[in-house]
């Protein structure tokens, strides 16, 4: 049960960190949103043996990180979690594709592996942007930029929803998990032939829960839709942040990065 809770804090730690007072978290939700959006298109475009020519990227979350003073590890180790299935999706390159990109000290690099580490670092970028967008961005005001940007509000309201309620399921699960323990009298988790059942019950007790949410929801005037808070507008430093952002995200991307160095 301990164990379940400690990954509710997990789930719900990040959000806590978008009420900090920086000049990051200062700027408007849909400069920052922007900005990611940009970031990763012209990331996950980038071609399959573009790993040097993706390194620049590398200032953009290293640099929000440092201005909205969040915790480094924190947001690394979360971005770890999606590695395993890019390593996965990308290992075939490793047999198919050994024709010898480069030599590092005696070392042959082939285009699979080349392309393996791109993969990897493409991963790495993207899923580090948008963690730090959750970090420095309230969940209400990220899900109200995405109405005003026309994305469909069914979409929203199940993100919201599921976002907000799946610590509840969680709890619920560690209750059931608990009351199972204390009936069997053992700590070596749930049986295979009991997991069935489990889950049944827990599908139950969730929509039994859910229904009791919406109907206090509805009895305290909930119209069906998330009401749309006063929009302000974009300030000078929304402006040179999204300005600053996408020209250097773009020229990373075309390759002008690069002529400095020649």
């Amino acid at each position: 049960m301990t164990d379940i809770r400690s990954k509710i804090y997990t789930l719900y730690s990040l959000e806590q960190l978008a009420g900090k007072d920086t000049v990051v978290h200062r700027l408007h939700p849909a400069a920052k949103l922007t900005a990611t959006a940009v970031y990763i298109l012209c990331v996950a475009s980038m071609g399959r043996y573009s790993f040097f020519a993706m390194t620049p990227y590398v200032f953009y979350p290293c640099i929000v990180l440092a201005l909205a003073e969040l915790p480094f590890g924190m947001v690394f180790r979360r971005t770890l979690i999606a590695l395993p299935f890019c390593l996965f999706a990308g290992i075939s390159n490793l047999i198919f594709d050994r024709s010898v990109a480069f030599w590092l000290g005696g070392i042959p690099i082939t285009g699979g592996m080349l392309s393996v580490f791109t993969i990897l670092l493409r991963a790495l970028l993207c899923v580090s942007a948008v963690l730090i967008l959750v970090a420095v961005t309230p969940l209400s005001a990220l899900t109200g930029e995405l109405r005003c940007l026309h994305v469909p509000g069914v979409f929203v309201s199940l993100f919201e929803m599921v976002y907000r309620y799946i610590g509840t399921l969680l709890e619920e699960a560690a209750d059931m998990r608990t009351a199972y323990q204390l009936r069997r009298g053992t700590k070596k988790g749930i049986s295979l032939a009991d997991a069935g059942m489990l889950i049944g019950q827990l599908f139950l007790r969730s929509a039994d829960r859910a229904a009791r949410i919406y109907n206090a929801m509805k009895c305290r005037g909930y119209p069906g839709t998330a009401a749309q808070a006063k929009r302000t507008g974009f300030t000078s430093a929304d402006w040179a942040f999204v300005l600053l952002c996408c020209g250097a995200f773009a020229a990373v991307r075309l390759g002008l990065f690069s002529l400095l160095f020649y």
